[in-house]
């Protein structure tokens, strides 16, 4: 197994179990203390875990550390991509759409580019550079409304200002990253801010579409906005578990699953 790979589902484990040991995951993945020790120690610097004696911990123990936008786009990029594939084939050419911030919906944003006639609103700075970069003489691609607001560490524009460019708009269908779910705690964030801006991207959809890849099931964070029972769509991938599956089936609208 690759180290990003391992590294990935130790830290899936953390988020699970709120903490790990050195010797469980050796025997687990049959490599050596040393190389675990490295792996805690990457993920460590990367904030997304507490490094202790004998393994580590989850960064803060309450799902409250919001890692930034480049640390999370190292975690799962081919699954995001294969997520972001299935929920494009989800939109029709001329109708509005959102996005909220992320990794796997600035990857879901590149593959819109072939999709005609849409307006695209969004709270993501890097979500609308994607349709900025993208641009060319003839080809001037989507409308991008931006919403305005305070900069999150994910690269999210939220607060009041972002509430109020969001009241009065309604579209189609919202595509929604999140950084964890769970049958119970439903949607969460570690972003206070950014919950309150997630609930008005809701507010103004009319089909609520959430990308999630395996390592966001059982992650409980900081604050909830939104239960199980408000998605319409949920998006994976293959490595979610069947448990996990058939815990989705029973709360959310439909679950599409990305299989390469």
């Amino acid at each position: 197994m690759l180290a990003k790979r391992r590294q990935s589902v130790i830290l899936a484990e953390i988020r699970r179990n709120g903490g790990v040991r050195v010797g469980e995951l050796s025997a687990r993945f049959g490599v050596s203390d040393m190389t675990i020790r490295r792996d805690l120690a990457e993920l460590a610097r990367q904030g997304l875990a507490l490094k202790v004696h004998g393994g580590a911990l989850h960064a803060d123990g309450t799902g409250g550390v919001e890692p930034g936008f480049d640390a999370k786009t190292e975690w799962e990029p081919v699954a995001k991509d294969e997520i972001a594939q299935v929920a494009a084939r989800l939109v029709r050419p001329g109708t509005a759409i959102a996005l909220s911030a992320g990794t796997t919906t600035r990857a879901f944003a590149r593959h819109l580019l072939r999709v005609e006639r849409l307006t695209v609103v969004t709270n993501s700075v890097r979500v609308s550079e994607v349709f900025a970069e993208a641009r060319r003489p003839g080809r001037p691609g989507p409308t991008v409304v931006l919403t305005g607001g305070v900069r999150t560490p994910s690269d999210a524009l939220v607060g009041p200002m972002a509430a109020l460019a969001l009241h009065d708009l309604h579209v189609d269908q919202l595509f929604l990253g999140c950084h964890g779910v769970d049958p119970e705690a439903g949607l969460t964030t570690p972003n206070l801010a950014e919950a309150e801006t997630n609930r008005a991207l809701i507010a103004c959809a009319g089909r609520v579409v959430v990308l999630a890849d395996h390592s966001k099931w059982g992650v409980v964070s900081l604050s909830s906005y939104a239960p199980l029972t408000a998605v319409d769509i949920l998006v994976t991938d293959a490595a979610l578990p069947a448990d996990a599956r058939e815990q989705a089936r029973s709360l959310v609208g439909r679950v599409l699953v990305a299989d390469r």
